[in-house]
């Protein structure tokens, strides 16, 4: 009965070793699943956000009807998205001027920064050089959200990742 005991009391010994051993990486593996899927979230939804800018600056102006396309109508596209996934617009950072080239007609196109998001109107969308296709011309909103993981035990710890969102919508004659 001795010998049986102290098996028994040794193998408990173990398993509680084991346990002890694997229960962090397992939580931290199920912590890195749960934030690497909030990291897509919001990847997603900021390009989502800005698609809908990017629509929202390539519709044409109206100037007789008092409805015309202003900057502000793309911070609203962008803020509504935004809020509708309860990340705060207040979060945006400025990204890279993108330094798009102008169309050639109609005139007036170039980038311009509001509240930290680059609204380009009236650039060129398609590679120039290429003979066989014609230009066309557009919008491109771009800007960058950060986002930050709580991953215990690894590098990535409490690092910040900033995510970049650009797209372009091309103007309908």
């Amino acid at each position: 009965m001795r010998i049986l005991k102290r098996t028994f009391e040794d193998e408990a010994g173990v398993e509680i070793l084991e346990a002890a051993l694997v229960l962090p990486i397992l939580f931290t593996l199920l912590l890195g699943i749960v934030w690497f899927g909030r990291a897509f979230n919001i990847y997603s939804t900021i390009t989502q956000a800005a698609q809908q800018g990017a629509i929202s600056a390539a519709r044409a102006t109206c100037a007789t009807c008092g409805n015309a396309n202003t900057n502000a109508a793309v911070d609203n596209a962008i803020t509504s998205v935004l809020q509708s996934s309860n990340l705060p617009p207040s979060q945006i950072q400025a990204s890279p001027n993108p330094g798009l080239a102008a169309c050639a007609s109609p005139p007036g196109g170039g980038c311009t920064a509001v509240n930290k998001i680059w609204v380009c109107r009236n650039v060129q969308l398609n590679p120039s050089g290429v003979a066989t296709q014609p230009q066309q011309c557009g919008s491109v909103v771009s800007f960058q959200y950060p986002f930050e993981a709580y991953l215990p035990f690894t590098s990535l710890n409490l690092r910040q990742v900033v995510m970049s969102a650009q797209a372009q919508s091309r103007m309908e004659n």
